[in-house]
């Protein structure tokens, strides 16, 4: 770059370089130049005195010869600052500044506090991920009146101290516009957060506010509780991994009923309990506009559900609800029963880990046909038993919209998969089928090439078959004979046990032959399997011969992962 500037000084070359700095700042209204200033001086005197054609000449040249100290100025900082981006990789784009996981050094923040003010215009400020911000903010936060216009900052996993938090407190009054706040991943805003949002001002503009894993208090959270009034715009809300919060869910849930535009609510591992589905059950009735609901991997909320979810009928527009994990008992599933089914706008349902599920919940899966806009099914480790994965199975024909399908973990299905496929092939949509360590024997995968072959599951892009290691070589070579009708397929696992490992058999010839007719595959997951002297020789030739880009995993035992050449 240095040699560049040399060279077009020692041409002559007057021309400013355009970088994208530069294209930035084009899109950014700054303050006037002098010279811009002096222009519309001249044009507003003009009617009173209009010099002549030759004054009017010289005055031009003289003005065009004389450099402005402050153009100057900002024509060096603005070039200094493209230099410190180009070290980063990273650029600014219009009126967004992405720094987030840059590994930035105490030297690079003050770059950054130079850079502020050169972008007035600024709406987007993500310096996440970059543990060397904490104990600096406040360098930042100082410049936070000249970005007034700020909509969205994050801040996540920077290792904020409490003078950090401080500092951002006090600055969050200068940025009127936030629409936008991520703290997660800094546990000393647990403890602290009033300092942080204590400025917020009924009629608020916030929109998101994400607090995952903050080491929140219930003092916190009842702070929390009492901030949401003001906040009548928040849409997004996300406490997760706050486990302390469960005992100031009383105040969260109140200050709920005020956020009725609230669309995304997060309370994943929060310490949540049985009395804690109550307390929601009574808020959910006011936040009509809810999107999406998580209140996973709260391990004491089983039982909650049996006489506590009759407001959860009444979130019409859900399109997105979150159980895994919460110890769900008989008595939660026939709860969900009634209500599950009439959320008509679900398209993700999570009941995973759920192992109380498997004898109890033959009627809620059979009434899922009730949901046709249901995209992802998740039931994995659930203990299912032959009547409810039959129950599933047949409730599947009904799911035209389903892409993703897991029900890995149930040992029930080996044996039966043909009752499942048999409905499955009326699916067009779905991208991503995993039947890990469901027992499946040879007839299984048999069954699954035979459909393969007729046409169907044509749209699948993820396969997951792996800690099925009761097929035998027979049933791997069908299937591998089967394969190449997956044009879509980007990504197969065959993994055996992490407790076992076989040599592969003739199939793997079979298995290299599809994928040369595979287009999009990438990934192919064959760990503990052992490739003899032969195989790799193979495996070898097909890379030289096809010059593919597939990662071949094969764990601890062989390792192949070949570069795409073009």
């Amino acid at each position: 770059m240095s040699q560049r500037r040399k060279k077009n000084s020692s041409d002559g070359e007057t021309k400013p370089r355009t970088s994208f700095v530069n294209k930035f700042f084009r899109s950014s209204k700054l303050r006037p130049t002098k010279a811009e200033s002096r222009q519309k001086s001249n044009d507003l005197e003009a009617a009173d005195f209009q010099p002549s054609d030759d004054a009017q000449k010289t005055e031009n040249i003289l003005d065009a010869a004389k450099p402005l100290p402050s153009e100057m100025e900002l024509g060096s900082r603005m070039e200094k600052n493209e230099q410190f981006l180009q070290k980063l990789g990273r650029k600014a784009v219009n009126k967004c500044l992405d720094l987030n996981n840059c590994g930035l050094t105490t030297t690079d923040v003050r770059e950054v506090v130079a850079l502020l003010p050169l972008l007035p215009d600024l709406e987007k400020l993500d310096i996440s991920w970059n543990d060397l911000i904490g104990g600096t903010l406040r360098s930042v936060t100082q410049q936070m009146h000249l970005v007034s216009k700020l909509k969205i900052l994050r801040l996540g996993s920077c290792r904020l101290t409490t003078d950090d938090v401080r500092a951002l407190g006090e600055a969050l009054e200068a940025i009127p516009e936030l629409e936008e706040l991520n703290l997660s991943w800094n546990s000393k805003v647990g403890g602290n957060l009033p300092l942080i949002l204590q400025k917020f001002q009924e009629g608020s503009k916030i929109q998101t506010l994400e607090l995952i894993d903050c080491d929140l208090t219930s003092e916190d959270g009842a702070f929390v509780g009492q901030l949401l009034p003001m906040m009548q715009n928040l849409e997004v809300l996300d406490l997760s991994i706050n486990r302390n919060i469960g005992d100031s869910l009383n105040s969260i849930a109140q200050g709920l009923k005020s956020t009725s535009n609230l669309k995304v609510l997060k309370l994943h591992s929060c310490g949540l309990s049985q009395k804690s589905v109550r307390i929601l059950d009574a808020a959910f009735r006011y936040l009509c506009e809810l999107r999406r609901l998580d209140l996973s991997c709260n391990k004491e909320l089983g039982g909650g559900f049996e006489d506590s979810s009759a407001q959860l009928a009444t979130l019409e527009h859900l399109e997105v609800l979150d159980l895994h994990q919460c110890s769900l008992t008989v008595d939660d599933v026939t709860s969900l029963t009634q209500v599950i089914p009439l959320l008509s706008s679900l398209q993700e349902l999570d009941l995973s880990a759920n192992k109380k599920m498997g004898g109890s919940s033959e009627n809620l899966l059979s009434r899922l046909r009730f949901l046709p806009a249901l995209k992802s099914l998740l039931i994995n480790n659930c203990a299912l038993q032959s009547e409810t994965f039959t129950a599933l199975a047949e409730a599947s024909a009904h799911l035209p919209a389903l892409e993703v399908f897991d029900l890995s973990w149930n040992k029930c299905i080996g044996g039966n998969l043909k009752l499942l496929l048999e409905t499955l092939k009326f699916s067009e949509s779905l991208q991503v089928l995993r039947l890990s360590s469901c027992s499946l024997v040879t007839e299984d995968v048999a069954v699954l090439a035979s459909l393969i072959q007729t046409g169907h599951l044509a749209k699948l892009q993820k396969l997951i078959l792996s800690y099925n290691d009761s097929i035998c070589d027979t049933g791997w070579a069908i299937f591998c004979q089967n394969m190449w009708f997956l044009k879509e397929l980007t990504e197969l696992d065959i993994s055996l046990r992490p407790s076992t490992s076989r040599d592969c058999g003739q199939w793997f010839r079979h298995l290299l032959c599809a994928v040369t007719t595979l287009p999009k595959i990438t990934e192919i997951g064959m760990k503990r399997w052992i490739l003899p002297a032969t195989q790799e020789e193979e495996l070898e030739r097909f890379h030289q011969d096809h010059r593919c880009s597939i990662h071949f995993d094969l764990g601890e035992f062989q390792e192949a992962d070949f570069p795409r050449l073009n």
